[in-house]
């Protein structure tokens, strides 16, 4: 294992393959992502997600496949990504954009970078048995015969630093009130559903899972080494908030 930061190490043949896109942030941080707490209340996020639950407007979610040297194609495969994509009411992409500006500058020291272009933010919606299966945020992988990753290859190098915001809580991560009900519990939280970054390791060599809680806001580099996965849902409601930038 390669370590990477404090307390993260990585797969030794990310080290040998030749990755275009390499970009590492501090070693010297702990971890090699950041957790920024609370970006949004548990109110804020209860009423965002009600107010998702009720579009009926929704659409699958697509991957970017590389057909030719410069054509990049989205579809759906549901094979790789099952999940819905959902529509940002302007009153809560509003409350997004102020939250941001406060936290921008602790992403950008943290990653020593300067952020230019973001993407348009993407609600994704994962309900029972909805998941995405490994895959790197600006790359496709190159599988072998054997079903191996031999290499990667560069389909969205305008995405940088991912940014994903959790709308609703992992059970281990739930946090209520004593006069909240097992319904409200069910209708903001969700099992299963774990992120995994899968080339990413302890000490231990146990993989790096993140269980989310409502209004945190998850912040790492899109490149190969930051692959991971999202678990199948097995009930509730995972909702999540997608944004990706451009940097310098």
């Amino acid at each position: 294992m390669i370590q990477i930061s404090n307390k993260i190490f990585c797969d030794d043949f990310l080290n040998d393959t030749v990755i275009n896109n390499k970009i590492l942030p501090n070693p010297y941080n702990d971890y090699p992502f950041l957790m920024i707490e609370n970006f949004l209340t548990l109110e804020e996020c209860h009423a965002m997600a009600n107010t998702i639950k009720k579009q009926s407007n929704v659409r699958k979610a697509k991957v970017k496949t590389k057909v030719l040297d410069s054509i990049v194609l989205p579809s759906v495969v549901e094979e790789i990504r099952k999940t819905t994509l959902h529509t940002l009411p302007d009153l809560f992409e509003t409350l997004y954009a102020e939250r941001f500006l406060l936290h921008q500058k602790k992403i950008e020291d943290f990653f020593a970078m300067g952020l230019t272009h973001a993407t348009p933010l993407q609600v994704l919606v994962y309900k029972k048995g909805d998941f995405y299966i490994k895959h790197a945020d600006d790359s496709s992988e190159l599988i072998d015969k054997e079903g191996n990753t031999v290499g990667f290859t560069c389909v969205a190098p305008e995405r940088k630093i991912t940014i994903l915001l959790f709308g609703t809580s992992h059970t281990t991560q739930a946090t209520y009130n004593n006069n909240n009900n097992n319904n409200e519990l069910e209708e903001y939280t969700f099992e299963g559903g774990a992120l995994v970054f899968n080339y990413l390791h302890d000490e231990h060599q146990q993989p790096i899972v993140i269980y989310p809680k409502a209004g945190d806001m998850l912040v790492f580099l899109s490149n190969p080494f930051f692959s991971h996965e999202v678990k199948p849902v097995t009930s509730g409601y995972r909702m999540v908030l997608a944004q990706w930038y451009n940097a310098l």
